[in-house]
């Protein structure tokens, strides 16, 4: 338990910043699954609308650190391989 001004201040950004993390993660995770959804139900047009929606949010996400940059190219780049092969 933090038992100084500093160390007190420093928790409770820590805690802020946890919950903000988790609620980002949670709507990408959202948004994810809604692209993986359309995917399999080879809906190609809702695919294409949710991905454009996601890849932002999941850029947006690692700029402001809630994800590495290395995860979040990941992500970005399976669903997009995903989507693009619907059109094949």
């Amino acid at each position: 338990m933090a038992t100084h001004k500093s160390a007190e201040k420093r928790s409770r950004q820590e805690d802020r910043r946890r919950e903000r993390n988790a609620a980002v993660k949670s709507s990408i995770r959202t948004g994810v699954k809604t692209v993986l959804e359309a995917v399999e139900g080879k809906d190609q047009a809702t695919a294409a609308a949710a991905l454009a929606k996601t890849l932002p949010a999941i850029a947006k996400a690692a700029a402001k650190g809630a994800f590495h940059k290395k995860t979040a190219a990941r992500k970005i780049s399976r669903l997009t391989k995903q989507v693009n092969s619907l059109k094949a």
